[in-house]
This record gives C-alpha cells, structure tokens and sequence, in this order.
C-alpha cells in the first residue's frame, strides 16, 4: 500500500499541488468487484482546500487516473455501519449517499480517522459521524484560535500547528540576536523564560498605574449611557408623534381611494348606458316605418327596409352580462318583439296579395306572341319581387315559419301561371310542327325516291349553316313553320326545325321565383331555389319530351337538331353552375334526345340490312349509300363546332361499318349485277363520299373503300376482259407449260403442236377487223352492267385497254424469246389497239 501511495502522490497529487494524506482500496457495495482508491488530500497552498479523490486504473491497467473528486465542506455523514464489530463497509453522503466496501476493515478505519481529523482542523461545519468507535475519533486540543489535530496516523498529519507570518519574523529576529540559539537550545530557552517573567510583571505594573484612567472611563461610560437613555426618550415621543401622522395619511389615502373607485364606476356606468342607448334605442321613423310604412311604393320600401335592417341590429345586439336583467332593456326587448311580430304580419299579408295578383296575370299572354312564339316575358313582375329581396331576407332571419310559408305561397301561384303558360305554349308549337308535314311518312326510308332529299347540295348546306348557327341567348323564334305547306319533308323542313329553340335565358326557366332565389353560397339555400324551381316548373320537363316525341315522330333526323341545340344548351347550364335547376332539367332531357338519336342510327341501320334489291334491273348505287351520303351532309352542317361531337364521331363507325357489311351482302345477293361491279360502283361511291366530306374519325374507313373500290375495278376488268384473243392465249399457255416442264425457250419452235406453222395458223386467225368487233362487243357488255349514276364507264374501260395492251406484250415477249428470227408477227399492234379502244369509246 506505500508504494502505491507514493506513487499516487508522485503521478497524480503532486503536479496538482495536492498532498496525500490517506488512502483506503474500495469496490462499490452491491456491484461486480472494480477496485479503486479513495483518498483523502490536502492542497500545498493557502487557502487549504480538502479533497476526497477517487482513483481509478486505465482500462490498460499500466496507470492510474483521477476519475471523480468531492469537496470535504460537501460531506454531511460518515456511516461506518458497526461501531462494534469489524465490518469493512461504509458509506459516505455528499449530494447523494455513495456506499463503499473497503479491502480490509484497518483500512477503512485508518481512512475514517483520517477525515475525522481533517474535519476537526479545517472546517467549521462538522460531519457527523454514526457508527464510528470512539476509539478513532480523538477529541481536538484549542490553541489560541486554531484546532489541532491529535494523535492519529503519523503520515496522515503532524502533531503541531503552523505559525503564521509574523510570528516567523519574531522568531527569526530573536533567533539572530542569540548566537548560541542553535548550538545551546537549553541556555536560549531559560533566557526566554526570564525574558517572559520580566514581561509579565511589566504586564501587572502597567495594569495596576492604569487604573485611575480605568476608573475615568467607567465615569465617561455612565454619562455616555444616561444621555443614550435621555435620547431613546426623545426618540419614543417623536415616533408616538410620526405614528399619529401615519394614521392621518393612512385615512387620507383611504378615502382617496374610495373616490378613485366611485369615479371609476361612474365611467363604467355611464359607459354602459351609453353602449343600451346607441345599440337599443330604435328613433321614432323606424318605428312609424314598421307600424305604418307603406310596401307598395319604392320610397316605403326603401324605408321598410331601412327600418327592419335597424330593428334587426337593435334584437341581435350582444348584451353584456347583467344587462338582461335591467328593467328598461327588458321592455325594450318587449317593444322590438311586438314591432317585429306587427311589421313580419303586415309584410306576410302584403306578399301574399302580391303573389295572387301575380298567380292571375293575363296581361302578357301567350296570344300576344304569337308571331314569335316567345313565352311571356315577366320582366315586371321579377322587378317588382326583387324590390322585396332584402325584406324576405329579414323575415327568413326573424320570422322562419311565416317565410317558408309565404314561400309555399309563392310556388303555388307561379306554379299555376307557368303551367298555364308553358302548356299553351308547346301546344302552339306542337300545331305549328305539325303542320308542316304530312304525318305517318317515312320521310328517310332507304326504298325508294321517297327517301332522297330534295334540293341541290348548295341549298341544303346554306340552309343548314343557318340553323346550325342560330344559337341565340336572346328570345328566338320556336318553330316558325306556319306557312309551309310542302307535302313531302324536304331540306327546308329540316332545317326549319332546326330554328326550334325555347327562350331558355330570358324566359320561364330562368325566372326568379322569389328573392330569396338571389346567389347564396350556402348549398341549403342552393337546394331550396332547385326545389322551388322543380314545382313551379314540374311541367318543363315532361312537355320537352312531348315536343321531342312529336319532333322524332315527324322525322327522326329531327334528333340530330336537338342533340346539338340541347348539348349546347346543356353545356351553357353547366358553365354556370354544375347542380343548378337548369342544368339537371335539360340534362334529364338531354339524355332523351340521345337515345331518339341513338334509335335513328339503329333504324338506319336496320334498314340497311332490311333492303330488298330487283333481280330484273341492275343495282346500281345502293339506297342506303346514297342515304348516308345526305345523311352525313346534314351532320356535318348541323355538328359544325358542336359540343357533342363526340356521338356523330360513334354513329359514323356504326353506320359505315354496316353499310360495308350490307353492301357486301347486296353484291353477293345479286343476280342481275356482277357482283363485282356492285361493290366497285358503290366502293367508289362511299369513297368519294368521305372524301368530299373530309370526315377525320372515317380516314381508316375512307382508305378501306378506296382500297375496296381498287381491288373489285381490277377484279372486273380481269373477269370482263377475259381472253379476247382465245385460241392465241390457249396456245401461249401450252408454251408457257412447255418451258416450265424444262424445255428450253429457244427450243419450243421444235415441238410439233408449238411449231412456227401453228403459230402463224392462230395468229391468222386474229385480224384486226375481229378485234375491233370484239372489243365493240365487250363496251356493250360493261355499259350494261354500270350504272349511270357513278359514271364509271370511261373508268373501266380505259382499264380494260390498260389490261389489253399488258396482255398483248406478254404474247409479243412470248414470241420474241420462243421464236427468235422468225419474223412472225400479230395482225394488229399497239396503236391498232389504242384506236380501237378509242372509237369504240367515241362511237358510244
């Protein structure tokens, strides 16, 4: 253990001018075994600081290093556990209690015994020290004002108090003046004893000469206490006196107080009645307003309104607490019931005589615009109802119940005068439709001429361009077709029909039921307008669909009309708000109108398939091509910049689609007709068609047909021409054979029924007077066979003279690698043919 001491003196305490006076081998109690050292120090200089160190080795176990360190001044107990038996545990309370067990209970006890002193000599508050024998702790010896340290460790502390500063010089100056101090400390100390002696009897002579000077001052010391005495007196009358004053001014500043309080409270007082008399006081027109005002002109309105707005802000003021129970604010309440309650009765009773007198309006009736054919305009009527707005406001606010009554009141008139109105008015517009066209005809069939529409193209698109672009937001004309007279359904019909329009922005549908109709953003109000909007108007919808039925039921190209006009009407409700009445209306019927159109496409089609062809004349251009040729004008004039563009786009691929399928179906069905020359001619039809048209979503189908068109021209020319020079091409199809078997060209000459002789015999038998006759008789053929309409005679037949020529060089090339040097050639040549195709042509 001195080894280790000294080392950790050498290593750890020195280089910190710390001295180390004690030292114990601990492990915390409770815990795996680590070893460590706790030990007690001293620092080197003044002032002394006392240390408890805990020392720990390195993890490498080569040195050892200061881990934790405790002020001495920051002990308050020492527990030794047992102060009777040995134990080598302890516990030691800084901050918080650390409890150690020693290596041996001698160390331990040699470390307790060493605080213990330390304790004794440099501090003032002592630690307390439990369980501790009494044999180490040693009681301390007083010298002058210092504690010593007694007995104890040796190495721990020695056994003599320092001297200070000057008692060091002293010594040292007497020191100086004996020599032998040093060398005969005996004769130096009985020279300080003597030294002393003289001193003290110095001390007991100069006490005994002072004590007259004593006595003086015992004297002075009276007096000076009788005049303390003297002064204390003064000094109690004085205070008797500030504390009089004191409770003067302690009442002074209570009743300034007390003033200040009552001064504050009449501000807040007269804050109060101020805030009841701006906020509830209601001025004496108001009042007269609400009594007596009269809601019939613009100025009693205006003051009405005026009056109710300020009766409105005089109930809805926010009291403060208290207020409610003030006598005068409870009759003012009473008195702004009383003038709501009179003034609601009177504002009910007047706009339920408005809406009656309303109800019963013939001043604008139906007759009147009959030369438009225009709903009724009422305009006045929603002017005079909107001058009412901000009052139905205030009684939907004040009075709910008298609302949503006069509100029921309101739909129930207006319902029964636009009922009556629109009723009469789809009526003169079903008469008028009617009567511009015989009924029960089927104006689009595919049989016959019937089916055709009548007027040049020309007319038919500018006539059609100006309904198309008639969309007017103002009142339009509904179905101005009084004077026509036409038997038949022609373009005009048509286009007639489609000038049909109901007035739908300045007319019934967006009338104003009341003004509680005005915008609000909360969606009850929203559902309410729409609810009222759905009785007054129950009628709109069903009477659409009626007009739409007669529409469809006069001509069903009728619904290409009202697809576009009621899409864009649509798509103008919408716009402006999605939910609105309107836009669900015109939706509902909307989806009418595309399932009319939708069945005018399927009966189209069924009529395709429907077709019954003669078998005794030629088929010509099918009647349902030629249909679909008038029907896609007629779209694209009327879809021109439509918003639904989309469902033309759809019935356009059905319809083409099953005019290919049907045409196909015809050409093979007929007899009379080579099958191709029916899909030729109507190939070619339908090609041109889209062409003309430009119709983007049929490009596929427009190449389809040209394709088709190419394919059954070549089939028939191949199939019609045949093989005009018959024995020639049976000949050259011997030698054909010949040389694919592997005789070689140049030798076929030498096979006896290909020899230069039976060539000459075939070729002679092809003048050029017969060819000329055979062709003649081939143009009859193919004339027979077109139709006029498509005028495709010149086509095929210069398609004929292509394949002629073609066929005349295979045989000359034939000739020319079989027969080479023969000198044999055909009776006629190219510019023979070319001028028999020509004439042929000419003559016809």
């Amino acid at each position: 253990m001195t080894a280790i001491k000294h080392s950790l003196q050498r290593d750890i305490f020195t280089p910190n001018d710390e001295r180390l006076l004690s030292i114990v081998n601990v492990c915390k109690a409770g815990k795996k075994k680590k070893n460590c050292f706790l030990c007690a120090t001293v620092t080197t200089e003044r002032p002394v600081q006392v240390k408890v160190v805990k020392v720990k080795k390195s993890d490498k176990g080569d040195f050892y290093k200061r881990q934790m360190a405790w002020e001495l001044r920051d002990l308050t107990e020492v527990d030794a556990k047992d102060a009777n038996k040995e134990n080598p545990e302890f516990d030691l309370h800084f901050e918080k209690v650390y409890r150690w067990v020693a290596s041996s209970t001698a160390e331990k006890n040699s470390f307790i015994s060493c605080i213990w002193k330390l304790n004794q000599r440099y501090l003032r508050k002592k630690v307390e020290f439990v369980n501790v024998s009494a044999q180490l702790l040693e009681e301390s010896v007083p010298s002058g004002e210092n504690q010593s340290v007694a007995g104890g460790d040796e190495d721990a502390l020695d056994d003599y108090q320092e001297l200070n500063a000057r008692e060091e010089q002293d010594i040292e100056g007497m020191m100086e003046v004996c020599e032998y101090a040093i060398s005969n400390a005996e004769a130096f100390a009985e020279k300080l004893s003597s030294e002393l002696q003289v001193l003290d009897g110095a001390n007991i002579q100069s006490i005994m000469a002072s004590e007259k000077q004593v006595n003086i001052l015992m004297h002075l010391l009276d007096e000076a206490l009788a005049e303390v005495d003297t002064i204390e007196g003064k000094l109690s009358s004085y205070e008797e006196m500030l504390q009089s004053v004191k409770e003067q001014m302690d009442q002074i500043s209570q009743s300034n107080r007390i003033i200040q309080i009552s001064s504050t409270n009449n501000h807040k007082l007269l804050g109060e009645i101020e805030f009841l008399v701006n906020h509830m006081d209601l001025s004496k027109g108001h009042i007269k307003a609400l009594q007596d005002g009269d809601l019939s002109s613009p100025k009693g309105i205006e003051a009405c309104i005026n009056a109710s707005e300020a009766l409105l802000q005089c109930m809805n003021v926010a009291l403060r607490p208290g207020h409610e129970k003030l006598t005068a604010v409870k009759q003012q309440q009473q008195l702004f019931c009383e003038l709501r309650d009179t003034f609601a009765r009177r504002l009910t009773n007047h706009l339920n005589n408005v809406f009656v007198h309303q109800g019963h309006d013939q001043s604008s009736t139906l007759a009147q615009n009959t030369a438009e054919l225009t709903l009724p305009k009422h305009h006045p009527l929603h002017r005079d109802l909107l001058r009412y707005a901000k009052l139905m406001e205030w009684l939907k606010s004040t009075q709910r119940e008298k609302y949503e009554g006069l509100s029921r009141t309101y739909v129930d008139y207006m319902t029964r005068l636009y009922d009556r109105e629109i009723k009469d008015f789809f009526e003169v517009a079903k008469i008028k439709m009617a009567g511009t066209t015989k009924e029960g005809k089927n104006k689009f069939g595919l049989h016959g001429s019937s089916g055709k529409l009548t007027g040049s193209t020309s007319s038919l698109n500018k006539l059609a361009v100006q309904g198309s672009n008639s969309r007017r937001s103002q009142s339009s004309s509904l179905l101005d077709m009084g004077n026509m007279s036409a038997s038949d359904l022609d373009v005009a019909d048509r286009t007639k029909f489609d000038k049909a329009e109901t007035d739908d922005t300045d007319g019934a549908i967006q009338t104003k039921p009341s003004a509680s109709e005005h915008r609000n953003s909360m969606s009850n109000e929203k559902d309410m307008v729409r609810m009222m909007m759905t009785k007054i108007f129950a009628c709109i919808e069903m009477e659409l669909n009626s007009l739409i039925a007669l529409g469809d039921k006069i001509d069903t190209f009728n619904s290409l009309y009202m697809l576009v006009k009621m899409s864009h009407h649509v798509w103008t409700a919408e716009n402006v708000d999605p939910a609105s009445y309107l836009s669900t209306t015109l939706g509902n019927v909307l989806v009418t109108v595309k399932r009319n159109f939708d069945k005018c496409i399927f009966g189209q089609i069924k009529q395709m398939e429907e077709v019954k062809i003669s078998k005794k004349s030629k088929v010509g251009i099918l009647p349902f091509v030629t249909s679909f040729e008038e029907f896609a004008e007629l779209a694209e004039t009327i879809f021109r910049n439509a918003e639904r563009r989309g469902d033309l786009d759809k019935a356009y691929v059905k319809l083409i689609r099953a005019i290919f399928t049907n045409v196909e179906k015809v050409a093979n069905e007929s007899q009379k007709t080579p099958r191709d020359v029916v899909m030729m001619e109507n190939f070619h039809h339908i090609f041109s068609t889209l062409s003309r048209l430009k119709i983007s979503c049929l490009e596929a189908e427009r190449r389809e047909a040209k394709h088709k068109y190419t394919d059954y021209l070549q089939a028939y020319v191949i199939n019609s021409l045949g093989q005009p020079l018959e024995k020639l091409n049976h000949f050259f199809e011997g030698v054909e054979a010949r040389v694919a078997q592997g005789v070689r060209e140049e030798e076929v000459s030498y096979q006896l029924a290909f020899n230069k002789q039976e060539l000459r015999k075939v070729i002679k038998e092809y003048p050029g007077k017969e060819v000329k006759k055979g062709l003649d008789n081939l143009y009859k053929k193919v004339d027979k066979h077109l139709c006029e309409e498509e005028s495709l005679l010149q086509v095929v037949w210069h398609s004929m003279q292509d394949e002629f020529i073609r066929q005349y060089k295979h045989f000359e090339g034939l000739i020319g690698r079989c027969y080479p040097g023969s000198g044999i050639t055909m009776e006629f040549t190219i510019q023979d043919m070319l001028e028999y195709f020509s004439s042929i042509a000419q003559s016809h």
